[in-house]
């Protein structure tokens, strides 16, 4: 059998290391000349043979097994901007989804050799070795024969020479090109057909999908799916993508596969049914119901597939931490942690730590050199105390049980630095954690610094030095945030899930994508969030202060609403003077309702930090609304016509005051529609 460089699943080091440096090169650069086009770097592939042969460009590989095969061209180890110019300026260019096998097609007539070469037919059973006598380039099939002398690999051993023969006569001797590796030829004659196979078989084995043809038909299908899935594609090589996320785009993948082969078999079935038969009518319901679980997944599949939405609505893992509870002894043990202990250290941490008041009870203490172990070691209201020390870890805090993680000293003096890919720094489920006097230190990271799943978390008087996003507070989870500096996200420092509880209190967060994060909560299925901000500063982000996600139909159901009110007010002939009372008071209440202790007071110049505070109250205050309008109206589908009037009583802001926005790349809030 073919080893794995059949498939393409792995760059070389020196590959990577070309590709990043020279990703996204293709945009501004004329199209070179077709032939120079195809083939890649020399110094890009120089690796990936062991031959030096005049005349062909491309390194070649043998396939591994007991039948010998003669070399294969390599061509799986393509860079992503080789692949990028071929596809955009050669292949696809600007043509539209229902086009692309006419300009593949068109395409491959002008670089693929018609005939006079061989190639190995390689399958998931088998691969036998093949002679191409013609190309039928409309169906990107080549008519092949069987090569004299006869070789075959094979799981089974069925495969006989007349075997094969039959299989060809059923196929008539056409073979999809993509299922043909073209043998190795030092002349150099070959190179652009097995460069062009290449081609098309990554494309449609990586980047077309069976439901692109029934998108919208436009003319920036290269922009719209290719461009996105290649990217991705090779940020999952390269690592950049959580593999959790990367289980889920292929998990959501074969759904949607398997939903649209459904759906195709169902419409089938339909034009061949009376048209007034029962059948049909069920046969259309459960159709309908198909169409909006395969689009329901092609949303999700896109959200993942767009780098900035990846960042935006992020990976929402589900953490099997399991928590230990009460040690079984029913006692609490206070770990401390300290690479060195001096005397001096040591008693200063005896007098202000371990012995502050006559204890009932004799309690014990651990020693660990590194908090890692500590946290491993804890139970239920146990105590980790980390001395002054740089701490360099290489795996996950996973913290299921109430424990408290505490510095003894400035969270400068006290640094946790993780280093080496992974998932997040700090992952918590416990139900009262409480994080004080440290300084984060995340590198290399695909997730982000914290992440708070459920139960409370509160970080008070440390430092998040962050890589990917910051804090993640998820649906059901409590996040208390105090006098703590957070940087360096290069998405939201701080992301805010419907149904979870946020309150942030005399912090720092700067030099981020963005700032804030608040999660769409428009849909039915989600609760408001409760966040309370005070005294703030938020500065020097390059995108918005405060971001509010929500779906694109939100914008059209306001503008809907803004109609029915103009339709009522016709009905109701107010004057402009009642009309504007009423309006002054109807949002007066909302926001009073929303914002509980904050007090609301007309200013005739409104400084820049309460143009913010407001303006976030403002859109957040009408967000809430719509969402009980819609509530409202989806009750009264179901005939149940008592809604609950008081939505804001859920107090989604218990308190915006003193906040201060400064230098934000886009301003102090934004909204961004999906």
């Amino acid at each position: 059998m073919a080893d794995g460089s059949l498939t393409g699943d792995g760059l070389g080091s020196q590959a990577m290391t070309a590709q990043q440096e020279r990703t996204g090169w293709a945009v501004e650069e004329e199209p070179a000349p077709l032939e120079k086009a195809l083939f890649p770097d020399e110094d890009s592939c120089s690796d990936c043979s062991n031959h030096d042969k005049p005349g062909s460009s491309l390194p070649s590989f043998v396939l591994e097994g007991k039948t010998h095969f003669p070399e294969i061209f390599q061509t799986s180890q393509l860079l992503f901007y080789e692949r990028f110019r071929a596809y955009q300026d050669y292949i696809l260019a600007d043509c539209k989804a229902s086009e692309v096998r006419e300009f593949t097609a068109e395409f491959l007539e002008k670089v693929l050799e018609p005939s006079g070469w061989r190639a190995v037919w390689h399958t998931n059973v088998f691969e036998v070795l093949v002679e191409v006598t013609d190309v039928d380039f409309a169906a990107l099939k080549a008519v092949v024969r069987l090569a004299d002398p006869y070789l075959c690999e094979s799981q089974v051993s069925s495969f006989t020479l007349e075997c094969m023969n039959e299989l060809l006569d059923l196929k008539e001797h056409r073979l999809p090109l993509q299922e043909l590796w073209v043998v190795f030829d030092d002349s150099g004659i070959f190179d652009q057909t097995a460069l062009a196979i290449e081609h098309v078989r990554f494309f449609y084995q990586n980047i077309w999908r069976s439901w692109d043809e029934e998108e919208e038909d436009e003319y920036d299908y290269f922009v719209r799916c290719v461009e996105p899935r290649l990217r991705l594609h090779y940020d999952i090589l390269e690592d950049r993508v959580p593999s959790g996320l990367v289980v889920d785009y292929r998990n959501l993948l074969s759904q949607c596969e398997e939903s649209y082969q459904t759906f195709l078999n169902l419409r089938s079935s339909l034009s061949n049914c009376n048209s007034d038969s029962e059948q049909e009518n069920i046969s259309m319901v459960e159709g309908l119901k198909l169409y909006s679980e395969i689009e329901q997944l092609k949303q999700k599949l896109k959200l993942i597939e767009n780098p900035l939405l990846r960042y935006v609505f992020g990976y929402q893992k589900n953490s099997n931490i399991q928590a230990k509870g009460i040690r079984p002894n029913g006692q609490k043990v206070m770990h401390v942690v300290s690479s060195t202990m001096m005397t001096g250290l040591l008693q200063s941490l005896l007098r202000d730590r371990l012995c502050q008041e006559p204890c009932k009870e004799e309690t014990e203490i651990q020693f660990h050199s590194d908090p890692l172990s500590a946290i491993n070691a804890c139970y239920e209201g146990d105590t980790v105390i980390v001395c002054p020390g740089h701490y360099t870890v290489h795996g996950t805090f996973s913290i299921a049980d109430s424990i408290e993680l505490e510095g003894y000293g400035l969270p400068d003096d006290i640094v946790i630095e993780k280093r080496g890919k992974g998932d997040t720094f700090v992952d918590c489920t416990g139900v009262d954690i409480k994080i004080s006097g440290i300084k984060f230190i995340q590198h290399d990271a695909v997730e982000g610094i914290l992440i708070i799943h459920r139960g409370k978390t509160t970080l008070e008087n440390c430092v998040l030095q962050c890589e990917t996003t910051g804090v993640t507070v998820r649906t059901s989870a409590e996040f208390l945030m105090k006098n703590s500096d957070l940087y360096g996200a290069k998405g939201a420092g701080i992301e805010i899930y419907p149904g979870s509880k946020c309150t942030l209190s005399d912090n720092e967060i700067h030099h981020c994508k963005e700032g804030i994060l608040i999660k769409d909560f428009l849909d039915e299925h989600y609760d408001i969030p409760k966040i309370s901000m005070v005294n703030n500063v938020i500065h020097n982000n390059e995108g918005y202060g405060v971001v509010l996600v929500k779906p694109t139909i939100f914008s059209d159901l306001q503008e809907n609403v803004q109609d029915e009110t103009e339709e009522d007010r016709a009905l109701k002939i107010p004057t402009s003077e009642e009309a504007g009372t009423a309006e002054r008071v109807d949002l007066e209440e909302l926001i009073q309702c929303a914002t509980g202790k904050m007090e609301l007071y007309a200013r005739s110049s409104l400084s820049e930090q309460v143009e913010g505070n407001c303006e976030i109250v403002n859109e957040l205050v009408a967000a809430s609304t719509q969402k009980g309008q819609m509530k409202k109206k989806r009750l009264s589908e179901l005939g149940i016509t008592q809604a609950d009037d008081n939505l804001m009583s859920q107090e989604m802001f218990v308190s915006i005051v003193g906040n201060q926005f400064k230098w934000n790349g886009k301003g102090s809030f934004g909204t961004f529609l999906f």
